[in-house]
């Protein structure tokens, strides 16, 4: 029999139902899967220590550090045992990734802000000492830079204030979110300081500005590092002209190897990232479906300790999350309490 799990339903079937997604394996999963965001999975792994040291039984959760993109896809393709039960995500989702999860039965979620972060650039120690703007590097990094391809190989091409060294930034991948705010709060913002007409067009196409302003270019320049944001600080230190791109929490935990990078004159801390004066500054989240609450073990306590975890003093800050506001923590709580589903007529 073929199992079709309706929102409606699916607390009731899934631990009962063969589950035709999971190559006709049991319709019943013993522990939390979650996968999304680099940068949020190191806070989700500590949520899952906590959460199998205070749950006698509880089977590990497994993990998945995939990009907040591909995490999207993976979240979005269907609800039942075969299907991850939580997205971490480095930005908030996109109308068109909620529509792909309302497709396949799974649109009925809890949208969670479980902190704030930065997007982060930094250099080696022995570097430069970059000052860049928005501006900056939205002429060194994107594809067309006033419609024109990008020519520009050093610094100084961009701005004559800037050093004479080659243009090479290690970044995520397309996958990410961080790369996804990266093109929206700095490029965006940097197409918009140089082109007069780019606001018009931003309110006019957004598909059009996306491919003037947040396009970025692929000759080099921006070098596609994976989802290890570890491998970035790494190819720091051997190229100490280089810049990389990573969520605040790592800068903060390889300060003796690299520095962060001031943008517009703010440099990346938690009090700029906190009060948004940081150019990068961004919520971090995570999406959970709503249909597996009940059905998957231990859920809600695992929701249950994220929020008991999130505070100004507690295990997510003292690893580099930033505390959000008290009232955006006190709205999360109630959202997990209540088990408010997301309204997705707020997504962009």
């Amino acid at each position: 029999m073929i199992c079709r799990l309706a929102l409606l339903a699916a607390i009731a079937l899934l631990p009962a139902c063969r589950d035709q997604a999971a190559g006709g394996g049991g319709g019943a999963r013993g522990q939390i899967k979650v996968v999304g965001s680099s940068t949020v999975y190191p806070f989700t792994a500590i949520v899952a220590e906590r959460f199998l040291a205070d749950t006698p039984g509880a089977r590990p959760p497994v993990i998945e550090s995939t990009g907040t993109g591909g995490g999207m896809r993976l979240f979005c393709s269907g609800i039942g045992a075969a299907y991850a039960d939580i997205a971490d995500a480095s930005r908030r989702m996109k109308r068109s990734e909620y529509e792909l999860c309302a497709r396949n039965g799974a649109g009925d979620l809890l949208e969670i802000q479980i902190g704030v972060d930065g997007v982060a650039f930094a250099e080696s120690r022995e570097g430069p000492g970059m000052k860049l703007t928005p501006a900056d590097l939205y002429r060194a990094l994107a594809a067309a830079p006033g419609g024109k391809p990008n020519r520009a190989s050093v610094w100084r091409d961009v701005n004559p204030a800037l050093p004479d060294v080659p243009i090479r930034v290690y970044g995520p991948p397309a996958t990410s979110g961080t790369r996804d705010t990266l093109a929206g709060l700095i490029l965006a913002r940097g197409c918009e300081q140089v082109d007069p007409t780019a606001a018009a067009l931003h309110r006019r196409d957004p598909d059009a500005f996306a491919v003037r302003c947040e396009r970025m270019r692929d000759d080099g320049a921006y070098v596609d590092a994976g989802e290890n944001d570890n491998l970035i600080v790494q190819k720091l230190a051997a190229n100490p002209t280089a810049i990389g791109v990573f969520g605040y929490s790592y800068l903060q935990e390889n300060t003796a190897t690299v520095r962060g990078l001031p943008i517009a004159g703010v440099a990346p801390s938690r009090a700029t990232i906190a009060d948004g004066s940081y150019p990068g500054a961004r919520a971090l989240y995570i999406y959970v479906k709503k249909a597996h609450l009940g059905a998957v073990p231990g859920l809600r306590q695992f929701l249950a300790h994220y929020a008991a975890a999130w505070g100004v003093n507690g295990p997510l800050a003292r690893r580099g999350l930033i505390a959000a506001p008290d009232a955006v923590q006190a709205r999360s709580a109630a959202i997990i309490r209540n088990e408010t589903p997301l309204d997705p007529r707020e997504l962009q």
